[in-house]
C-alpha cells in the first residue's frame, strides 16, 4: 500500500506542477507523462522503491483493463475506420523494422556476445512485436537459457521503455515533423473535431456519475480477468494467453458499449478516469526499471539501441511514403514494442481522441507478434550458424 501511495502521490505532484504557470515552458516540451514514467524509475535506481513488488503486477492486471474499458466506450467508430489502412500499414512497418533491426543488431554485436545470444535476440523480437506474452512464447520455442534471458529482460525494460520516453518527448515537436513528412492530417483533424463536439457538451461530474464510472471500470476489469482465466490458451508456443483473452474481452465489451447510451458517460469524464488509471499504471511500469542494470549488459544494451534506431528509420520511411502523420510513427512503434499497456498512452499524448486507435493497433500487434517473432527467430538461427 505504501508503494501504491507513493506512486499515486508522484503522479498527483507531477500533474499539479504541470498546472503552474511558471512551469508551463517546461511541461510544453516535457509532457507530464514523461515524468510519470521516469520519476519512479529514478526512485527505484536510488533505492526509494523496490524493483519488484506485488503492486506492479496488480496495477497491470486490473488498472489496464479498467482503463481500456473506459477508453473504448468513448470510441467514435466512424472516425477510426477512416484511419484503418494507414494504421494497419504502420503497424506492419513497425514489425518489419523490428525483424530487420534484430538481424542487423545481431550481425554487428554478435561477436561480443555468447554463442546462444541469438536465442535472446529471438525472445526480444517476440516482446517488441506484441509484448511480454510473445517474448515468453518465443523464448520457450527456441530454448533461451536463463543466463541469456536475464540481460534480455533488462534491455526490454530499459531500452524499450526508454524509447517510449523519447516518443513522449517527441510529441512536443509533432507539428514541425508533420510538415516535413507532408502528412495528410485530414482524418485526424476530423476525429479531433468530433472530440471538440464532445467537449462542448461536457458538464461537471456528480457523485453519481463518478460512482457509475468507477463501478463500471472496476467491475469490467474483474469480469474480463475472470473470463480470461476461464478461456483456453491457444497455440504451442502460446499465441493467445489468458491475459490476451482478458484484453480482447474488455476491448470487445467496450466497443459494444460505445453503441449504447453508456457512451454518454464521456460527457462526465469517463475517458479522463480511464487516463488516470492508465497513467497510474505507467508509474508502476517505470518503477520496474533500474538504470544501474544497463551496466550489467552493455553489449546487449548497445544492440538494443541500434535495433530501435533501425525500427524507427523503417517507420519514418513508411510514414514519408504514406504521408502518415507522426502520430502513426509513435503509435505504430509502441503498438509493437509496448503493446496494449503503452500504445494507448502514447496515442493519447499525441492526440487525446486517438487512445482507442493506439489500443486497436496494439491488438493488431498481438496478432502479428507470434508469426513475425518466429520468423525473426528463424533468421537469427540461420545467422548464428554462419
Amino acid at each position: 500500500m505504501a508503494v501504491l501511495a507513493y506512486l499515486a502521490a508522484v503522479l498527483a505532484a507531477i500533474f499539479w506542477l504541470s498546472e503552474r504557470p511558471r512551469l508551463e515552458p517546461v511541461f510544453r516540451y516535457l509532457p507530464p507523462v514523461i515524468f510519470a514514467y521516469f520519476v519512479p524509475t529514478i526512485s527505484t535506481t536510488l533505492g526509494i522503491l523496490p524493483a519488484t513488488s506485488p503492486v506492479y503486477e496488480w496495477m497491470t492486471r486490473y488498472l489496464l483493463p479498467m482503463a481500456l474499458l473506459l477508453l473504448m466506450i468513448t470510441v467514435d467508430v466512424r472516425s477510426i475506420l477512416k484511419l484503418g489502412k494507414t494504421a494497419g500499414a504502420m503497424v506492419v512497418a513497425g514489425s518489419v523494422g523490428i525483424v530487420l533491426g534484430a538481424q542487423v543488431a545481431y550481425l554487428v554485436f554478435g561477436r561480443w556476445l555468447p554463442d546462444e545470444a541469438w536465442t535472446g535476440f529471438a525472445a526480444l523480437s517476440g516482446s517488441w512485436i506484441g509484448g511480454t506474452a510473445n517474448m515468453v512464447a518465443i523464448a520457450e520455442s527456441v530454448g533461451t537459457p536463463e543466463e541469456i534471458f536475464a540481460p534480455v529482460i533488462v534491455v526490454d525494460t530499459v531500452v524499450g521503455y526508454g524509447w517510449m520516453g523519447v516518443l513522449l518527448l517527441f510529441s512536443a515537436f509533432q507539428p514541425k515533423f508533420d510538415r516535413w513528412l507532408n502528412a495528410d492530417l485530414s482524418a485526424i483533424e476530423d476525429t479531433n473535431r468530433r472530440l471538440a463536439e464532445i467537449e462542448a457538451v461536457r458538464h461537471p461530474s456528480t457523485i453519481a456519475d463518478l460512482a457509475v464510472i468507477l463501478g463500471l471500470g472496476l467491475s469490467g476489469a474483474i469480469v474480463s480477468v475472470i473470463l480470461g482465466q476461464k478461456m483456453p490458451t491457444l497455440g504451442d508456443p502460446t499465441i493467445i494467453s489468458h491475459t490476451t483473452w482478458a484484453v480482447l474481452i474488455v476491448v470487445t465489451g467496450g466497443l459494444l458499449l460505445s453503441f449504447t447510451p453508456v457512451r454518454k458517460l464521456e460527457e462526465v469524464g469517463a475517458s479522463r478516469m480511464g487516463y488516470v488509471a492508465l497513467y497510474l499504471m505507467l508509474t508502476g511500469i517505470g518503477a520496474q526499471g533500474d538504470l544501474r542494470a544497463v551496466l550489467d549488459a552493455p553489449a546487449f544494451f548497445l544492440a538494443g539501441v541500434l535495433w530501435i534506431a533501425i525500427h524507427a528509420l523503417v517507420l519514418i520511411v513508411a510514414a514519408r511514403l504514406l504521408r502518415a502523420p507522426s502520430f502513426f510513427i509513435a503509435t505504430g512503434s509502441m503498438a509493437n514494442i509496448g503493446g496494449v499497456g503503452t500504445a494507448p498512452i502514447v496515442a493519447g499524448i499525441y492526440h487525446p481522441a486517438m487512445a482507442p486507435v493506439g489500443l486497436l493497433m496494439a491488438v493488431a500487434g498481438y496478432i502479428l507478434g507470434i508469426y513475425a517473432g518466429l520468423g525473426s527467430a528463424w533468421m537469427l538461427g540461420v545467422l548464428s550458424g554462419l
